[in-house]
């Protein structure tokens, strides 16, 4: 049976607050609990104001308190941007504080452009190079290997599940060598879906924690009693995509209705081509959306992003969505 996850970006509202963006965090969290979800992630972005999971261990840390099951965990880690050491501490503390329930999802990309790299005193191409070294070294540094010279504590030992991320096929094939169980960004990058999925599975190579291939893979979700309802909740996300793909990135903006059509034909093209992603409409459609989206990935999990301007808009969403997938 597949499962379903969350994605959360941590969004901050136009006239909103970082602390009201993680307040809604939490709240969302433990609806995704409820309504069975078997993960709760948080994606590493900087430099952007409206998005506040930078910090992300301390982020999935106040989640952690609000939630009681659900695993929660990283989805991504941009390893490039750390050290593995650091990170096997943090994710080493959130282990002891919330045991078992921790995933530690691993990205390769920046999560932002070069000034980050230049403040976070980093050289870009190296780190991108050293990605599947230090991906071993985490491993190491989790599995308890003895003969480390020096042990993360927290962190040395620590029961934590990593995932390998990805939007091409470099992340399928690490995946696949190192026997991790692996996600993919459809939700922003779906060109490589098919062609990463199935390289993934036939270059698997079973390991101690992941015997074998376990494919997630993303969708946006925006249910709601209506077809008209749902994209106006839409709408806000689609404001927010656009304006990063023209350099002008900002706050999560309030809906717009009839959004698609007041964009250029460039721009309605490429939300057009996200939407073989996405499930947008009443939860009739969105169970056979998805549904259809399983049938040509047989991801063994779907994990679900999609901000809404109101908070209270995205926990009807899932909550919709969910009621008629478990059923």
């Amino acid at each position: 049976m597949t499962q379903y996850s969350v994605l959360d970006l941590v969004p901050v509202r136009e006239g909103g607050t970082l602390a009201a963006a993680f307040a809604e965090a939490a709240e969302f969290a433990q609806v995704a609990e409820k309504t069975g979800c078997k993960r709760f992630w948080v994606a590493e972005h900087h430099g952007m104001n409206g998005i506040a999971g930078g910090a992300t261990a301390v982020v999935l840390a106040h989640i952690g308190h609000a939630a009681s099951t659900i695993r929660i965990g990283s989805g991504g880690i941009m390893l490039p941007n750390h050290n593995p050491f650091v990170i096997a501490e943090q994710f080493g503390t959130l282990d002891a504080l919330f045991p078992g329930r921790i995933d530690c999802g691993l990205g390769r990309a920046p999560g932002a452009d070069g000034r980050i790299a230049h403040a976070l005193r980093k050289d870009p191409r190296a780190a991108a190079e050293n990605f599947p070294q230090d991906v071993l070294e985490l491993r190491s540094l989790f599995a308890g290997d003895s003969a480390l010279p020096i042990r993360p504590t927290p962190g040395y030992g620590a029961d934590v599940e990593m995932w390998m991320l990805g939007s091409s096929l470099f992340g399928a094939q690490l995946a696949a060598q190192l026997g991790m169980p692996y996600a993919f960004a459809s939700h922003f990058a779906p060109d490589h879906l098919d062609a990463a999925l199935e390289l993934y599975r036939r270059n698997f190579r079973p390991s101690e924690a992941c015997e074998k291939p376990h494919a997630m893979a993303a969708m946006t979700l925006f249910a709601a009693p209506t077809q008209e309802e749902a994209e106006l909740l839409a709408s806000s996300q689609q404001q927010s995509f656009v304006r990063l793909r023209t350099g002008n990135p900002g706050q999560l903006p309030p809906p717009v209705a009839d959004f698609r059509a007041s964009l250029p034909v460039q721009a309605q093209m490429m939300l057009d081509h996200l939407s073989q992603a996405s499930a947008i409409g009443t939860p009739e459609t969105v169970r056979d959306k998805v549904q259809a989206f399983i049938d040509r990935t047989g991801a063994d999990e779907i994990v679900f992003s999609g901000a809404t301007f109101d908070p209270a808009a995205r926990t009807r969403s899932l909550e919709l969505a969910m009621d008629v997938l478990n059923g």
